[in-house]
């Protein structure tokens, strides 16, 4: 007896130990965002809100948050529904050398960022085409395919198949089969593929950092802040950055557990 409460005391310390070197950098970096002072460092005074307020008055911030959304949200629609054609045409026929084209579509899950930014890079510049927001939006589409593909390939199943038969079976074309029928049946994890897919595009430097030049996103603007030196609106655009992937991820679990819970 006792020595099973020594044993979930220990695990109880090691989790308490572990969540806390993970999150208080988080902590630190949301508190100091509300310092009432120039410098991020203690003691703290505030709470005062002139960071956020500084933050959403600098053009250049806001411009840039603006294109790392819309760089987000169109990325992660073209990866998700590349995914999911990717997955659907496996998952339907039965082609050789399955397990290669598999892993070749998720081979770059395993590739650096920077090694995949740099060929990006290398490739643009060979076929004469500039740095721009278009650019990022390839690069982002590039590295999360793969995980788009993953996420819904791993929810496709026999009776997917059975249910793919039975709607050509009454008449449905291949179009109306794939809109009609396997893609709502495949909401949930398409709307999984593609918030995790923002997510990761949202926060995501290397690649933006590297092709991009006059039209950043965040992450690149709040670099270029940190190399003028440590502010609290450095603070409050990172606390942004990390409160709206929170609330993205929240998002997407919300959704997809009511949509299962809904099926179940």
């Amino acid at each position: 007896m006792i020595g099973h409460w020594k044993k979930n005391f220990l695990a109880v310390v090691y989790l308490v130990a572990a969540l806390f070197f993970i999150y208080i950098p988080v902590v630190v970096l949301v508190v100091f965002s509300f310092q009432d002072g120039q410098l991020p460092v203690p003691p703290f005074n505030g709470p005062s809100l002139q960071w956020y307020e500084k933050m959403f008055s600098n053009d250049r911030l806001v411009e840039s948050l603006i294109n790392s959304v819309v760089v987000a949200i169109i990325s992660s629609l073209l990866a998700t529904v590349m995914g999911f054609l990717a997955a659907y045409g496996m998952a339907r026929h039965d082609i050789r050398f399955r397990a290669g084209v598999r892993f070749i579509l998720m081979a770059p899950l395993t590739v650096s960022y920077l090694i995949i930014g740099i060929g990006l890079l290398i490739t643009l510049n060979i076929f004469g085409i500039p740095k721009s927001l278009l650019t990022v939006g390839l690069g982002h589409i590039v590295i999360n395919l793969p995980l788009c593909f993953a996420i819904i390939y791993s929810q496709f199943g026999g009776h997917l198949r059975n249910i793919d038969w039975a709607a050509r079976d009454l008449g449905a074309s291949d179009f109306q089969t794939l809109t009609r029928v396997i893609a709502p049946v495949m909401k949930p994890s398409l709307f999984a593929a593609f918030c995790l897919s923002a997510t990761l595009s949202w926060d995501e430097f290397i690649i933006a950092f590297l092709l991009s030049r006059f039209e950043v996103t965040l992450p690149v603007i709040i670099f270029e802040m940190l190399r003028a030196g440590l502010t609290p609106e450095v603070n409050a655009a990172g606390t942004m950055v990390f409160a709206i992937s929170m609330v993205t991820v929240a998002i997407a679990a919300i959704v997809v557990s009511v949509n299962f819970g809904a099926r179940k």
